[in-house]
């Protein structure tokens, strides 16, 4: 199936602060299709975790969310009232959050808090409930997974939490899932085995996923689609293929610089960084914010930022149309 059924349009997240506002995500776009994988991938700080909680309509009143549009398979998102929210939360969107140490509830078991969002949205009985929280615990890599559902999250380790929370996001098989550094609390050896059981389940039961991440390792073994964001931006978005192998913004190639590639790093050389921090978005802001960062820019970043279409879906937001150039120089 590849009919579009998350499509988002001008996402923009604003929070009242003590010197302003904090215009956290500025206009984003993106869309999914069933069976895709996008991954969002920017440092910490550049409003990733935000826009999925937008999406599940987890951000607090006071914190503005707009959009020209934001619908979940013809459900305006924005429109909902918490009654739908609710039906659809845990039922058809699911999300992994990026800390299990705090995510589950100290007070209640490990079998309940998995079964309950089974029990409220599937017509099943608790022993029905029961069978497929010990099944997807043992998917997870979850050891005497029967054992542990009368355990209380304390008992269990970073690793062992994490692991509960994503079974716990495919309790009731959802259409959609957005997974927060799922991997976080994970042992190295152990990430890729988690990150493709995702994925497989992805494809198999024809769910989308949202994958956020700081980790562009991860996102070339996982994703099909990269959306590369800064500052409440996204500055290039494509095909992972194709931002992987012609990266056009400075900002993902100072990313990709950061990281050892096979065939290209030679050992004892260092990597590459990125000079400088990410600026405040309090208050006014305009032109390209990465500018005090970057060592291509001028005057012209200060103003209007256009936005280049160099192929297929393929989409960068720099004042340079030479991006492609630049980066076959690099790759030379």
């Amino acid at each position: 199936m590849t009919d579009t059924f998350l499509d988002v349009k001008g996402l923009t997240i604003d929070i009242p602060v003590g010197g302003g506002t904090l215009h956290a995500v500025r206009g984003i776009d993106f869309e999914l299709k069933r069976g895709e994988v996008l991954c969002i991938v920017g440092e910490s700080g550049s409003g990733k975790s935000l826009t999925s909680l937008a999406l599940m309509g987890l951000l607090g009143r006071r914190i503005k969310v707009r959009a020209e549009r934001m619908d979940f398979d013809g459900t305006a998102l924005l429109d909902a009232s918490p009654r739908q929210m609710r039906s659809l939360r845990g039922a058809r969107m699911s999300m992994i959050f990026q800390e299990p140490m705090t995510s589950l509830n100290p007070a209640y078991t490990i079998g309940d808090q998995l079964m309950e969002a089974m029990l409220l949205h599937r017509d099943v009985s608790r022993a029905e409930a029961r069978a497929r929280a010990v099944d997807l615990l043992e998917k997870v890599g979850i050891t005497a997974a029967a054992s542990r559902l009368g355990q209380y999250p304390h008992q269990l380790s970073g690793g062992l939490r994490q692991r509960v929370m994503i079974a716990m996001a495919l309790m009731c098989g959802p259409e959609l899932i957005i997974a927060d550094e799922p991997t976080t609390a994970l042992d190295v050896t152990i990430q890729a085995q988690i990150l493709r059981l995702l994925v497989d389940l992805v494809r198999e039961m024809g769910m989308a996923m949202i994958l956020i991440t700081h980790d562009l390792g991860v996102v070339a073994r996982v994703a099909d689609k990269v959306a590369v964001m800064y500052a409440g931006e996204l500055v290039e978005t494509g095909l992972a293929a194709d931002v992987f192998r012609a990266p056009m913004h400075p900002y993902t190639r100072g990313l990709l610089r950061c990281i050892p590639q096979p065939g290209k790093s030679r050992r004892g050389e260092p990597l590459g960084t990125i000079r400088g921090i990410v600026p405040s978005l309090v208050g006014e802001v305009s032109g390209c914010v990465f500018r005090t960062r970057c060592d291509e820019a001028v005057a012209a970043c200060r103003g209007t930022i256009p936005q280049h279409w160099p192929g297929d879906g393929h989409a960068f937001r720099c004042v340079h149309a030479s991006g492609a150039r630049i980066a076959e120089q690099e790759g030379a």
